[in-house]
């Protein structure tokens, strides 16, 4: 029995070696590693072998399967990189040729218009100030007089992620940076605008999300008045 593997994979070996196709490679598979192969025949015999001669067999079966496995896998990779080789020398390829030109991105629209509003803002020396999207109850409406159970609650629709004591929230406007703004700049004079997004659970249509930019603006100080107010605006 063990000749008999050898011989095998001595045949095997033999047989592979002047392989260069790929269906006569896949014949070959199946020849001598398939289910039904020369291989898995001799290893069906080793239940007839003596107690004795079975261990010594059995591990001559599982080496010539590894060797033959392999070879196999190595065949097929040179037979890639044969393939790969005749394609460059039949297709050269000219390195001097230009590269393909790689594609321009653009800003979303949404994008261009705010840039386009900080812009204008800064022009007449407002500064960007910048945020928090998720808010408290408190900060969203009780500090801005709309405290709890006020009927004004009733036209807001709002996502609350936590019902813990601050009850937070995902803002509905960005009005809470306005207390931010203050408390954060105070004593100093102010001229902010508050850009963002805000959420509302609202029906979804084509002219509304439930997420949208608002962008709205803060100016105190000594000696403002309605017509500065005017003026900025016109």
């Amino acid at each position: 029995m063990l000749d008999q593997l050898n011989q095998l994979r001595d045949t095997a070996r033999a047989e592979l070696d002047p392989i260069w196709d790929k269906a006569a490679l896949e014949e070959w598979r199946v020849k001598f590693l398939g289910r039904k192969g020369a291989l898995a025949q001799a290893m069906e015999k080793l239940g007839a072998l003596p107690k004795a001669e079975r261990a010594s067999v059995g591990k001559l079966a599982n080496e010539v399967k590894t060797e033959l496995e392999s070879a196999f896998a190595a065949k097929t990779g040179l037979m890639q990189q044969r393939a790969l080789s005749e394609s460059l020398e039949s297709e050269p390829l000219d390195v001097t040729l230009p590269g393909r030109p790689r594609a321009r991105g653009r800003l979303h629209p949404a994008t261009r218009v705010m840039r386009d509003i900080y812009r204008v803002w800064g022009d007449m020396g407002f500064q960007i100030f910048r945020t928090r999207e998720v808010e408290s109850d408190e900060m969203n409406f009780q500090l801005l007089n709309i405290p709890l159970y006020h009927p004004a609650r009733d036209n807001w629709s709002t996502f609350y992620i936590a019902e813990t004591e601050q009850r937070v929230l995902l803002r509905t406007h960005t009005s809470p940076g306005q207390i931010r703004a203050m408390r954060a700049l105070h004593p100093n004079p102010i001229r902010v605008i508050l850009p963002g997004m805000c959420y509302r659970y609202e029906q979804i249509t084509a002219r509304s999300e439930i997420q949208f930019y608002q962008v709205e603006g803060l100016a105190v100080g000594r000696n403002i008045t309605f017509g500065d107010l005017k003026g900025t605006l016109t």
